[in-house]
């Protein structure tokens, strides 16, 4: 039995790469400035059904593949020992910045690294860099981190051991050991706040609410998962999970502005339960907060199992999106401010500005830092 799934998961890997799925895969070890570790560059030519509604890369669609990357470098460094065979899920991503639109016609090239592994989690940084292959200028796109954590093949409920790395140094090691423990801590305040009910918003008369306020905007999608959003477990994807959320956030950015919105940045997505295939997930997001040039959106994901309807209903995913609003010639435009109605908005309006404070400080740190 062991062995009919392991080929099974071979057969699954292979067949990810066929021409259907247009992907140029590269793979290589070696002792990096990084510590001892797999590199992975996953690149991709940019097709129209890639695009969202103005003609850019959806950043949905640059998520899925950021995920793909960290996926399987994660996946191939937990099965480099001996023991049960495991696949890599994703528990979660630190804020990723879309520093420049990729465009329809580029090649995308994702390249995935492991920078730190606790027990049972991997940290995973990726760089994304578009490629203009009829000029050949080339721009970095996109920066994220990503944490996994292997599931066994033969029991989904039992947490492998992450294979050690070797790190370059004693202060490389402690670095990762702060980014494992500060992403932990962030995780269980999120759970502790995680519980409030969003209810779907499907078909919501817009003529009889206020333009500006939080319901006018509010938007969802409702998706039954099928074998095709789904992982060797039949559990969904995590970049799958990921677009959902992207295309609501942009929803609702879009109904609040009226003019052409792209992706500015995602804070922490926290993944807190796996979905499994048959449930339906309702993919809810609302506004939370606007500065003069940007908005945040707080999105949901709960799913609804139909076939182990006992199970009930679960949060599984929780994110804030930051859009911004552009015009014609790309230039940011001002952002209508948010009406606030009651209480319950400005309390989390107020959290909004927190967050946007301390992104905004880290930014001009980082720039400080680079000069």
């Amino acid at each position: 039995m062991k062995t009919q799934r392991l080929e099974k998961y071979k057969s699954v890997c292979s067949a990810s790469l066929t021409p259907q799925h247009p992907l140029i895969i590269q793979t290589r070890g070696h002792l990096s400035m990084l510590g001892m570790g797999f590199h992975h560059q996953l690149s991709r030519i940019m097709r129209p059904d890639d695009a969202n509604i103005v003609g850019n890369v959806h950043g949905g669609t640059i998520l899925k593949m950021i995920e793909e990357a960290g996926g399987i470098i994660s996946t191939r460094h937990c099965n480099s020992q001996p023991g049960d065979r495991c696949v890599a899920a994703l528990a979660r991503v630190e804020r990723t910045d879309f520093l420049h639109p990729m465009f329809i016609g580029e090649v995308a090239h994702v390249s995935a690294e492991i920078t730190y592994t606790s027990k049972h989690s991997v940290e995973v940084q990726v760089n994304v860099l578009s490629e203009n292959i009829l000029t050949g200028a080339k721009k970095v796109t996109n920066k994220a981190t990503l944490w996994y954590v292997p599931f066994s093949l033969q029991n989904i409920d039992k947490i492998i051991e992450v294979p050690p790395i070797e790190y370059s140094s004693p202060e490389q090691e402690e670095e990762g050991r702060k980014r494992y423990e500060a992403q932990k801590l962030d995780r269980l305040e999120t759970k502790e706040r995680n519980g409030e009910v969003i209810m779907p918003v499907l078909s919501p008369d817009r003529q009889t609410k206020e333009a500006y306020t939080v319901e006018f905007s509010q938007s969802s999608l409702i998706h039954l998962v099928g074998p095709s959003d789904c992982t060797l477990h039949s559990y969904v994807h995590g970049g799958v999970t990921m677009k959902l959320m992207d295309e609501v956030a942009g929803i609702v950015a879009a109904r609040h502005c009226k003019t052409n919105i792209v992706t500015a940045s995602v804070d922490a997505i926290n993944f807190h339960r796996k979905i499994k295939i048959g449930c339906v997930v309702s993919v809810s997001g609302r506004m939370t907060f606007t500065s003069n040039k940007s908005m945040e959106i707080e999105v949901v994901v709960d799913a609804d199992p139909l076939v182990e309807a006992e199970k009930g209903k679960f949060r599984a995913v929780t994110a804030f999106f930051t859009y911004i609003s552009l015009d014609k010639e790309g230039k940011p435009l001002p952002i209508p401010p948010l009406k606030l109605e009651n209480d319950e908005e400005q309390k989390r309006f107020e959290e909004g500005k927190v967050r946007y404070l301390q992104n905004k400080a880290k930014r001009l740190a980082e720039k400080e830092r680079q000069q």
